[in-house]
C-alpha cells in the first residue's frame, strides 16, 4: 500500500490566501458563492480570491485567480487587511490579505462551476446573511473604513466610474 506523503496547504501547514473586494462604479460589491468542490466553506457568499503559489507575488495571484475563476481582468488596489481564516470544524488555517479591486476589462462568469455556484453584485448593506468567516471579517472591515479606499490613486468609487467612463468613451468611437 502506498502513501502520499503530499502536505495540503492550509491543512498541514498555514496556507497563504489572497482575497478581492471588487467595487464598481455604483459602491456596490462583487461576491460569489462558493460551490459543492470549494476547499471549505461550501454554500456561502464570499469576497473571491484564491491560493497563493510558491514564488507568487499576493497581487499576481488575485489576479490569476480571478481571471481563472470569472474571466475577467482587475486592478488590485490598496490592501484592505490581514485576517486570520481559521475553520475549527474543517481543521484549516489560511492568513489571508485582502485588496480593494476594480474590474479593468470584462464582466464576470463562472467558469469554475464546481467552485462557485454563483455570483452577484451587491450593496455592502445588502450582502446575503450566508456570508464565510473572512468575508464578514473583511465586510466590518470595508463598512467601516468608509470604502474610501485607493484603487490606482482614486478611492474605489471614482476609479470605477472613471472606469466605466473610459470604457464608454472607447465602445462609443
Amino acid at each position: 500500500m502506498e502513501m502520499s506523503c503530499e502536505m495540503k496547504r492550509g491543512v498541514d501547514y498555514i496556507g497563504v490566501g489572497v482575497g478581492a473586494i471588487i467595487v464598481d462604479e455604483q459602491g456596490r460589491l462583487f461576491l460569489a458563492r462558493r460551490g459543492p468542490k470549494a476547499k471549505n466553506e461550501r454554500g456561502l457568499w464570499e469576497f473571491p480570491g484564491g491560493s497563493v503559489e510558491l514564488g507568487e507575488r499576493l497581487a499576481d495571484a488575485l489576479r490569476r485567480e480571478i481571471r481563472e475563476e470569472y474571466g475577467v481582468e482587475i486592478e488590485v488596489g490598496e490592501l484592505l487587511d490581514v485576517v486570520d481564516h481559521i475553520l475549527p470544524d474543517e481543521g484549516q488555517h489560511w492568513v489571508s490579505p485582502t485588496f480593494i479591486c476594480r474590474i479593468a476589462s470584462g464582466e464576470p462568469v463562472i467558469r469554475e462551476s464546481d467552485k462557485c455556484s454563483g455570483i452577484g453584485w451587491f450593496h455592502p448593506g445588502q450582502v446575503p446573511a450566508e456570508l464565510t468567516v473572512i468575508t464578514r471579517e473583511n465586510l466590518k472591515h470595508f463598512v467601516t473604513s468608509g470604502s474610501r479606499r485607493q484603487v490606482g490613486g482614486q478611492d474605489s468609487r471614482t476609479a470605477a466610474a472613471s472606469l466605466a467612463k473610459a470604457r464608454d468613451r472607447s465602445t462609443s468611437s
